[in-house]
C-alpha cells in the first residue's frame, strides 16, 4: 500500500514557523502523511522571510517535503481556472491546478479561499489534530 499523501498550504508552513502551536499541524501532519508542497507555497514563504534565520528555518521545512512545481502539458487547466475565476487570486488558482493535476488534497485553514472550487479536496487542521489516522481522514473526505 502506498503513502497517504497531501499537500500543505502556506498557512500551516507559517503556523509552523511562528511556532504558534506544539506539535504544529505541519508537524503532526508529517506524521501521518507524506507530505508536498508547491513552488507556489515557496513563493510566499519566502516572500515574508525577514532575516537569514527565518530563511533558513523555512528551507529546513521546505527539505522535508516534495515540491510540486508547474508541468506545462496542464496548461489548458491552469488557464480554464484562471479565466473561469478572475477574481480569485491566481496563487490559489495555480495551487488548486497542481492540487488536482497531481490528484493531491490540500491541508489548509484558509478553507474560503478554495470554496466550491470542483475537483479540489480540502483538509482542514482539525482533522489532522483530531488524531485521525491518515486513513480515516481520506476515507471521511471520500477518497
Amino acid at each position: 500500500m502506498s503513502a497517504a499523501k497531501l499537500v500543505v498550504h502556506t498557512d500551516i508552513l507559517l503556523a509552523h514557523l511562528r511556532g504558534s502551536d506544539y506539535p504544529s499541524v505541519l508537524r503532526k501532519a508529517m506524521g501521518i502523511f507524506f507530505c508536498y508542497t508547491t513552488v507556489f507555497q515557496a513563493i510566499e514563504l519566502f516572500a515574508v522571510m525577514r532575516t537569514a534565520e527565518e530563511r533558513a528555518h523555512a528551507e529546513d521545512a521546505m527539505s522535508a517535503m516534495k515540491l510540486l512545481g508547474l508541468n506545462p502539458k496542464n496548461a489548458a487547466l491552469y488557464g480554464g481556472l484562471l479565466a473561469a475565476h478572475p477574481r480569485r487570486r491566481p496563487m490559489d488558482l495555480l495551487v488548486c491546478g497542481l492540487c488536482m493535476e497531481s490528484r493531491l488534497p490540500l491541508l489548509t485553514g484558509r478553507r474560503k479561499d478554495f470554496a466550491g472550487m470542483q475537483g479540489l479536496t480540502l483538509v482542514a487542521p482539525g482533522m489532522i489534530t483530531a488524531g485521525k489516522s491518515a486513513a480515516d481522514i481520506l476515507h471521511e473526505l471520500g477518497r
